[in-house]
């Protein structure tokens, strides 16, 4: 990741980017699987859809276009997980059966519709993930106590003050580290999270 990153979903609509498409993986990998072995899906067939739906995003990136409305890419990346889900399926000429014995067709309906209970589950699942992923991402660019910092303000919960005493440092450098790291953090996720 260069030190002048520019968000993921730039660098992958202009196509030219190899980091961008490791990105794509390292951060939405483990949220597309996690809801394809929800519905059944072997291990190994898991890990061929998940390279199907990044490709068909990498693929599709150039007619995406951000909108006003939040969650344009979140909806757009479920709704293709949806697709390669329901023609993988369809391909295998089988009908699966979602955990709970429910039918994987009524579960890939609400998945896809962007009203229902499920995909408000994907919506907050898809925050926390991806938040979590791009915190790993960025935090090599920080130095430890500028990370500690920002760790304990705003995961721990803990004052300003408090940390400050904890870190030795100012308040006010308890401050420009927290910022620091939420610019970084929005910059990396401009549009993947709302």
């Amino acid at each position: 990741m260069s030190e002048t990153s520019t968000s993921l979903l730039d660098c992958l609509r202009e196509g030219t980017d190899d980091e961008a498409w490791q990105r794509l993986v390292t951060v939405y990998s483990p949220l597309i699987r996690n809801w394809l072995r929800r519905y059944s899906t072997a291990e190994h067939d898991a890990d061929d859809l998940v390279q199907d739906v990044l490709t068909v995003v990498v693929r599709r990136m150039p007619e995406f276009e951000r909108q006003p409305r939040v969650g344009a890419f979140r909806c757009w990346l479920r709704t293709i997980t949806v697709n390669c889900l329901r023609d993988f399926w369809r391909a295998k000429r089988i009908r699966p059966r979602a955990t709970g014995d429910s039918n994987f067709q009524q579960v890939l309906d609400q998945l896809a519709d962007p009203d229902s209970g499920m995909s408000h589950l994907w919506d907050e699942e898809h925050d926390k993930l991806v938040t979590e992923r791009l915190l790993e991402l960025i935090k090599p660019h920080f130095n430890e106590k500028t990370w500690r910092a920002f760790k304990a303000v705003t995961i721990q919960e803990k004052t300003a003050e408090e940390t400050a005493t904890e870190l030795g440092m100012t308040v006010n450098a308890v401050f420009i580290a927290k910022s620091r790291v939420l610019s970084r953090l929005r910059q990396e996720g401009r549009g993947l999270i709302d």
